[in-house]
């Protein structure tokens, strides 16, 4: 959803950016307008890294190692891949994270499972980031049942309702939406 017009003239939102963002999140003009004014304050140049992503994470975790996870996280926000976000991809993934309806939450946490963007979560992306969750929470204890290989084991076993080895975003939505233990787990905004 990386908007071209907003990439080229970053230091304003023409209207029609705003008319679109007022229709597309759960913001006012004027809440927007401030977003956008934060946002020019913290990225002068209208532009979001990974680098100053992982950064701004680090202050919510400063116990945990957020690299893995956020970048993770940066590029589901990151829309059209051209390696930062601008404001626009900015507010649509902060409306989404912060007040989107829990099924678009979990839909949103499905895409930062889903590494390789197959449409499909497969045991070895969610062993990746349940790990990276553990690096960024802080979380030492990873044997046993708790360890990430087992505690995708449980989860493939409770939301793969097909059997097949991975999970489909309906699978992982239907199932998070049925267990209240695994969407804190998964997706623990949602």
């Amino acid at each position: 959803m990386g908007n071209k017009e907003s990439k080229k003239n970053n230091k304003s939102l023409s209207e029609s950016e705003i008319i679109m963002l007022v229709n597309n999140t759960n913001f006012s003009r004027e809440e927007i307008l401030q977003w956008h004014e934060g946002f020019m304050r913290d990225c002068p140049n209208g532009r979001l890294n990974c680098k100053k992503f992982i950064e701004v994470y680090k202050v919510f975790y400063p116990e945990g190692k957020a690299d893995k996870f956020c970048g993770h996280v940066f590029k589901v926000f990151d829309s059209d891949g051209s390696g930062e976000i601008d404001f626009t991809e900015f507010l649509l993934a902060i409306s989404i994270t912060a007040q989107g309806d829990i099924r678009k939450k979990l839909q949103m946490a499905f895409k930062i499972y889903d590494l390789d963007r197959n449409g499909k979560i497969e045991k070895k992306e969610m062993e990746k980031i349940i790990t990276a969750i553990y690096d960024l929470v802080g979380e030492e204890n990873r044997t046993g049942e708790n360890s990430p290989s087992e505690r995708v084991k449980m989860i493939l076993n409770k939301l793969d309702t097909d059997q097949n080895g991975y999970l489909t975003q309906d699978e992982f939505v239907e199932g998070c939406l049925a267990d209240n233990f695994l969407r804190s787990l998964l997706a623990p905004n949602a």
